[in-house]
């Protein structure tokens, strides 16, 4: 029979491997993706990948200053007319109203599609595609 002091090590040694094996599984088994895959140039975007939102959302860019974007909201091509920037930011917002190309959002999946570029100094182009669902 093992003592009383030698069963509380015992116990807690295997707690503790446990607690190690559980570590080490997230990491080997944690699901790739995630920001990690977003481009660097590309400081937030909203609504998130996959989320669930209201009618009521905005699309959100932020980049570096000095970039230029072609954004595509379900296939539609958004004119440059109609999308917000704050140059000293490099914030890029657009939402549907009556005075858009698109005048609502419908309920359902949506797929944005974005791609940007320098205005100015070396190019620096690339794209972020998500989607996200209006309730």
């Amino acid at each position: 029979m093992i003592p009383p002091v030698n069963r509380y090590r015992v116990t807690y040694t295997l707690l503790g491997l446990a607690l190690a094996a559980v570590a080490i599984g997230a990491i080997v088994f944690a699901p790739s993706g995630g920001l990690t895959d977003v481009p660097e140039a590309l400081e937030s975007y909203s609504p998130e990948n996959e989320s669930t939102v209201l009618r009521q959302i905005q699309i959100e860019i932020d980049l570096p200053v000095n970039y230029e974007i072609v954004l595509v909201v379900d296939g539609v091509t958004i004119p440059d007319s109609e999308i917000e920037v704050i140059e000293e930011t490099g914030k890029f917002t657009w939402r549907p109203s009556d005075t858009t190309i698109i005048p609502e959002w419908t309920v359902g999946l949506h797929t944005v599609w974005v791609r940007w570029d320098r205005t100015s100094g070396l190019p620096d182009p690339d794209e972020w595609i998500w989607t996200f669902r209006v309730q």
